[in-house]
């Protein structure tokens, strides 16, 4: 049975791009968790430990995005363009 992919690989370079609606709903959702992060935490990042929480908490949620990714999309790899 063939996986329905959530995520295209980019024609040029590496990484995905989203064209499902499941897809563009993990996309959605990680960037209302870098708004959401940002206006928890916005007072304790003029602190060296509201910074290291916050880039902690960044690789969380990029960790998360990158695991969904890479089970609902193409297989990563750099690409140079079409062959043809």
């Amino acid at each position: 049975m063939k996986k329905k992919l959530w995520f295209r690989a980019k024609t040029y370079g590496w990484g995905w791009y989203p064209v499902t609606w499941q897809g563009w709903t993990a996309t959605a959702f990680y960037i209302f968790y870098q708004l959401f992060l940002v206006a928890l935490i916005r007072d304790a990042l003029a602190s060296r430990a509201g910074i290291v929480s916050y880039l902690f908490l960044t690789a969380i949620g990029i960790a998360a995005l990158l695991a969904v990714c890479y089970q609902f999309g193409e297989t990563p790899k750099w690409r140079w363009g079409n062959k043809k």
